[in-house]
């Protein structure tokens, strides 16, 4: 059926209930149910490089349940029960979906960006208290495995680490060639070490064990960034099938192809796209092992899209700022529609895409916490450019005012709360202190409502918009901005591509807003004319940014949000070692680090001879706290 409107999304409830759906219960059950309709069709295909005529690996859904389940079968006698975690620390492979689906049959899967460091991965090895570690072997221009030999040397709860070879994935000269130049790994661990394909491939292709067929928890996923120790999200199979199934009833049928260059360490590549097409059927493709950070991808993007005869795009607002940077230069004719998520779109950036490729952005929204999929943008129907949408079938979405906690009207701001069957009430994260406070409109009253974190709004017309994060507000002498209304104004000007506006401290306001910008490549202008632009085209005198710094590049996450800790500790780092420098005194800040309890805290070095109670003074006006390095 099409789903166009908000009345197409109240007939598909209208239908049945959702538990009255007869959908599979576990991960085992979805994956069997999809081999059995399509087990000869494409499910996967990785290839190494992002030439469009390297060496790729497809996997048939029937091949991909028998390798799943060899996996599942490889954990389970290494002493994994359901209720035990196996994480992994992997660029996207074949071996990282498999890991994925088969660690959830096994037991409960925690995937982990590798990007963080060694200290950050074994804070989450031990908080999740991971048995086994599948993670890389030594391979060139990574250094995985050595992240991951000295995590697990600080997390002996480990008891197995299992290694995947990208060498396999190699042709010709270099498969010779990279075994014998491998960079060294220093082990001080005492877990086993296996090797991944060896080891899967002693194990039966059914399973060997038998599938609870009940909901239970079965992946636990880290959120924020890199660094303090994360929350860590459970994820049960309720929601895993519930996203599955709407890729399937909305979205996809078994002779679409999605293109993933996204990681599998994150929900929106993990949940949503493998997820979709678990639910479906449909083919999807991950381009190399860092995706979109791939060497050449963005310059061979298209030709992939060729070579694949590519449906359906899965894309964050950098990926779609860096194809605007290149030429359309394939035939891409295929292409349905791409799905773009994370973070908002700017207006500007939206229009040059549809003109250059041709077809329409769905913008949609999810989060961790819900086991993802929240809202969209109708495939079929009127999608608002900046909007995200309306909530899904079985998705209620309410906007309540966070002081009154009364539910807001139209076109009022609020917090955004959800409820869906990925929401889990009550145990949303691994530790209870943190489910406190989580839920409106109280404390697991009678109808819970997951509490986003994000601001937002209803409009006449029923679609979600986005209009900033509660924790992102920036208080100038108790004067509430909303930082989105900076970007969007920042993001119109022509040499910009994308804006991070923050607080910055200040002794007398608190807060005053300021901006980082990263620019068009080619783009040249400078931060006096952007202050200049921002004026013209902010209405609210007291959200003129007082300062704009223009950056090669934004800092990231891997899903291309920007990144606010990030710029939080550069305006800190600025702002006091101006106001040190003014005052004559010798010291300086070094580095900004985040306190699980005290925030973001400046360290602070003596660069000659220096009166501490002077510091003091200093500083003292400024609410981020300090020490001495």
């Amino acid at each position: 059926m099409t789903y166009a409107t908000i009345a197409d999304r109240d007939a598909i409830t209208a239908e049945k209930l959702w538990n009255e759906r007869n959908q599979p219960k576990t991960t085992y059950e979805l994956i069997t149910r999809t081999a059995g309709q399509f087990g000869s069709r494409p499910a996967i295909t990785f290839q190494l490089f992002s030439d469009p005529d390297a060496k790729a690996e497809t996997l048939t859904w029937t091949e991909l349940r028998e390798q799943t389940i060899q996996t599942a079968n490889l954990l389970r006698s290494l002493g994994v029960g359901e209720n035990d975690k196996v994480a992994y620390l992997l660029p996207n492979a074949t071996e990282t979906v498999l890991t994925y689906i088969g660690g959830q049959i096994a037991g409960v899967v925690s995937p982990i960006n590798p990007l963080l460091e060694p200290d950050h991965i074994a804070g989450i090895l031990r908080e999740t208290g991971a048995k086994v570690l599948v993670t890389l072997k030594a391979f060139p221009k990574t250094d995985i495995a050595q992240k991951a030999a000295e995590a697990v040397a600080k997390a002996p709860n480990v008891e197995h680490v299992i290694e995947v070879d990208l060498v396999r994935y190699l042709t010709g000269v270099k498969k010779l060639i990279v075994p014998f130049i491998r960079p060294k790994v220093e082990t001080k661990h005492n877990a086993k070490v296996l090797d991944f394909q060896k080891a899967i491939k002693a194990q039966p292709k059914e399973l060997t064990f038998k599938d609870g067929g009940v909901d239970r928890v079965a992946a636990l996923f880290h959120t924020g960034g890199t660094t303090g120790l994360p929350k860590i999200a459970q994820h049960r199979y309720s929601g895993i099938v519930y996203n599955a199934w709407l890729g399937a009833r909305l979205l996809f049928k078994e002779d679409d192809v999605q293109i993933c260059p996204l990681p599998l360490f994150h929900v929106f590549a993990a949940v949503v796209s493998l997820g979709a097409s678990l639910g479906s059927g449909a083919h999807v493709v991950f381009p190399t092992p860092a995706g979109y950070r791939g060497d050449g991808v963005f310059d061979n993007f298209w030709k992939l899209v060729e070579r694949y005869r590519v449906t359906f795009m899965i894309a964050v607002p950098t990926a779609i700022s860096a194809l605007m940077q290149r030429p359309v230069n394939a035939d891409i004719s295929s292409l349905k529609l791409a799905f773009c998520g994370s973070s908002p779109l700017p207006v500007e950036l939206y229009k040059r895409f549809e003109e250059a490729a041709k077809i329409t952005i769905c913008e949609g929204y999810g989060l961790t916490e819900a086991t993802c999929l929240v809202s969209i943008n109708p495939p079929d129907g009127e999608k608002k450019i900046g909007s995200i949408g309306f909530p899904f079938p079985y998705t209620d979405v309410k906007i309540f005012d966070m002081h009154s906690h009364e539910e807001c009207p139209v076109d009022t701001i609020g917090e955004i709360c959800v409820s869906n069957p990925g929401v889990s009430m009550g145990d949303t994260y691994t530790e209870g202190a943190k489910n406190k406070d989580l839920y409106y409109p109280g404390w697991l009253g009678e109808h819970q409502y997951l509490r986003t974190g994000d601001l937002g709004r209803f409009d006449e017309d029923g679609y979600l918009w986005i209009t900033g994060r509660a924790k992102d507000l920036i208080i100038r002498s108790g004067h509430n901005i909303d930082p989105a209304e900076i970007e969007e104004a920042l993001a119109g000007h022509e040499a910009v591509a994308f804006v991070g506006a923050i607080g910055q401290p200040d002794s007398y306001a608190g807060e005053l807003p300021c901006a980082y910008v990263e620019l068009v490549s080619g783009a040249s202008v400078t931060p006096e004319e952007l202050i200049t632009y921002a004026k013209s085209h902010i209405h609210e005198r007291a959200a003129h940014p007082k300062y704009i710094e223009i950056l090669d590049e934004l800092p990231k996450t891997a899903v291309g949000k920007t990144f606010k800790p990030a710029l939080r500790k550069l305006a800190i780092t600025r702002v006091y070692n101006e106001a040190l420098t003014s005052a004559g005194l010798n010291v300086e800040v070094t580095e900004v680090i985040e306190d699980k309890k005290r925030g973001l805290v400046a360290k602070l070095v003596k660069t000659g001879e220096v009166d501490e109670t002077a510091v003091q003074q200093c500083l003292g006006s400024h609410t981020n706290p300090w020490d001495w390095a």
